[in-house]
Formats: C-alpha cells, sequence, structure tokens
C-alpha cells in the first residue's frame, strides 16, 4: 500500500478576498503569502517616493497613474495571482478597473523589510520579470540600498545607495536621490 500523495492546495482570489478582516496576504501561483504590518520607515517611504513619482508625471502632464499599497494588482490575469505591490505606476489605463490592476504595471516598487527580503529579491523579481513590468525597484531600508531592474532593455541590475542619484528608466528625466526624501 502506498501512501497517499499530499498535493499543496492550490488557492485563488477568492480565498484572499474570504481572508478575515484584516488580515493581508498576496498570492502568488497559487500560494498565499502572509503579510505583516509595515514599520514606519517603510510607510515613509511609500508616501515619499508616491509622492515624487506623481508630481513629476503631473508635471509632465503624463496620463500614468501611481497607486501605493494596498492596491490589488492581478499580475498573469488570473485567478492564481495577486500582489499589492509598494508602488504600481500603472500607464496603460485600460488595465485598471474598479478592483486594481488586470495585467503587470509598467513599474513596481517594493520596500523590503526583514520578512520580505526573500519575496521581493526572489519570488517576486522573477514574477515581475516574466509578467512583463518593465521597470521594478527593490528599496532596501536596512542596507539603505536600491537595485534597479530594467526589465525593457534587459540591462543588468544596478545597485544604488540612497545617497546616489538613481535614474528612473522608464522617465529618462526623473532622478531620484531617496536620502533626500527622508530628511
Amino acid at each position: 500500500m502506498t501512501p497517499a500523495s499530499t498535493q499543496p492546495k492550490t488557492y485563488t482570489v477568492d480565498d484572499i478576498y474570504n481572508l478575515p478582516e484584516g488580515q493581508r496576504a498576496e498570492l502568488i501561483d497559487g500560494r498565499i503569502y502572509d503579510m505583516a504590518p509595515p514599520k514606519r520607515i517603510h510607510q515613509k517611504l511609500i508616501n515619499r517616493l508616491s509622492q515624487t513619482i506623481t508630481n513629476y508625471i503631473d508635471l509632465k502632464q503624463g496620463t500614468c497613474e501611481v497607486y501605493p499599497a494596498p492596491f490589488a494588482v492581478f499580475l498573469n490575469k488570473d485567478s492564481k495571482n495577486y500582489v499589492e505591490p509598494d508602488i504600481s505606476v500603472i500607464c496603460d489605463k485600460d488595465k485598471l478597473d474598479d478592483q486594481g490592476c488586470n495585467g503587470a504595471p509598467d513599474w513596481i516598487i517594493e520596500i523590503v523589510s526583514p520578512s520580505t527580503q526573500q519575496m521581493d529579491y526572489g519570488i517576486k523579481l522573477f514574477k515581475y520579470r516574466t509578467a512583463g513590468v518593465r521597470e521594478y525597484w527593490i528599496v532596501n531600508p536596512i542596507t539603505q540600498t536600491v537595485n534597479v531592474y530594467d526589465f525593457e532593455q534587459e540591462k543588468a541590475t544596478c545597485q544604488y545607495s540612497f545617497h546616489e542619484d538613481i535614474p528612473v528608466c522608464i522617465y529618462h528625466e526623473l532622478v531620484i536621490q531617496v536620502a533626500k526624501l527622508l530628511k
């Protein structure tokens, strides 16, 4: 007699929506990942980066929209992938509806915390690249570094310190120095 195989359960977006009130989680390839409450520096970075990007888009009379978390992104337009990037920049308004973004945002920024490092540098990096995200930033307040991935140009990863000017790939005139945002 052979033991029954224990197949892990595949979850869907319905399972995310049925979580208890206040519990946040993401869904990647049918697997649920719980999200811990963010620290103050995390929220400050989201606020300041979102504000800087929005101000730039408004100044240039651009049409892209900036959405800080919590904001639903259905990466693959399926029921097995649901993420809440810290910041999503979406330029194709046809991807937006009342539920969130259906498909890959143009630019995603994740702020690293000790509990999310493996997700941000591994699972999400792969998932965002294969879903069609054009640019991905991993902002790490612990090491005070920003990893920039230009998936559109297939360029190698660039790592910057918070004190360096960081060029934005999808906006050639926008440069961000994270240290200045935290003053």
